[in-house]
């Protein structure tokens, strides 16, 4: 064999050497790197199943509802109840109670949790989860009594009540959230020159999240279903509804009012399930 048939050194392929007339090839040198997932091909947070499941049924259970009342034989008192837009107007207040009250529940609790978090206020935790406990244990329908005989008759009265009767899963949850974190975290993201501040928005609260947004979930639901009982105390919503067709014995108003009520609740829970879902930092998804 003729000495230029054998390979030289310098005709070897990249990353790969001599050592004592053995070749060898540096690890990892002349591989290819594997290719990266594009975010395209990210699994989607939402699936179809969770966008469609529930509207359809809610869409099939209103439009059954819908086409029973189409045939029904409803007298005077029932037309009454439910004619001249009484339906709608009662859909409202109710959609009305139950956004400004999480509203006011979300400025109270979120804030009073994170503040309690902190170590200067930390001993007044035990007290002001009493005062929530009290809030949520004390029956809706007598609250709301006594709100009507401090404020009287009125929205202001049944919002007020409303909101102290859905503070504590806010609240709780907070706390929860915020005390669960990693301590070795924080100290790390203090270490590296971050304040107290930025440690918070930056560490802490995306971390609690899950928890934070569970508490507003549940808070949610309470309210719409506290909600009804703002009629008694003049605040309106499908309460109206229920309540005369109790009184009034009229199976069509009340299945109406009982109807709307649990259409609205499981579309409140639905649409705070996305929130969640949305919200959740991409670091604390679980792979399924």
């Amino acid at each position: 064999m003729s000495s230029s048939s054998r390979p030289s050194a310098g005709r070897r392929p990249a990353g790969e050497h001599e050592v004592k007339g053995l070749a060898f090839r540096d690890e990892g040198e002349g591989e290819e790197e594997a290719p990266r997932p594009s975010p395209a091909a990210a699994r989607p947070r939402i699936g179809w199943r969770k966008l469609t499941f529930l509207p359809v049924v809610l869409i099939a259970v209103l439009l059954a509802t819908w086409l029973w009342f189409a045939q029904a034989d409803l007298d005077a008192l029932s037309r009454n109840a439910l004619g001249n837009g009484q339906v709608t107007k009662a859909l409202w207040q109710h959609v009305q109670l139950t956004v400004i009250s999480t509203f006011f529940v979300l400025i109270i609790a979120i804030p009073l949790g994170i503040l309690l978090t902190r170590k200067a206020f930390r001993k007044a935790t035990p007290v002001a989860m009493a005062f929530a406990n009290m809030g949520q244990a004390t029956p809706a329908i007598g609250l709301l009594a006594l709100l009507v005989i401090w404020l009287g008759i009125g929205r202001r009265a049944a919002l007020i009540g409303i909101i102290i009767y859905a503070v504590l899963p806010v609240l709780s949850n907070t706390i929860a959230g915020l005390k669960a974190n990693d301590p070795t975290l924080l100290e790390a993201a203090t270490g590296i020159g971050m304040s107290p501040l930025g440690v918070l928005t930056r560490v802490e609260l995306p971390l609690a999240v899950p928890l934070i947004l569970a508490g507003v979930r549940t808070a949610l639901v309470l309210n719409v279903g506290t909600a009804t009982l703002a009629t008694f105390g003049g605040g309106g919503g499908l309460g109206v509804l229920i309540t005369t067709g109790i009184t009034s014995q009229r199976m069509p108003v009340l299945v109406l009012g009982s109807i709307l009520t649990v259409a609205l609740a499981l579309l409140v829970d639905w649409l705070a399930s996305l929130t969640e879902l949305l919200l959740r930092p991409r670091g604390l998804e679980v792979e399924t």
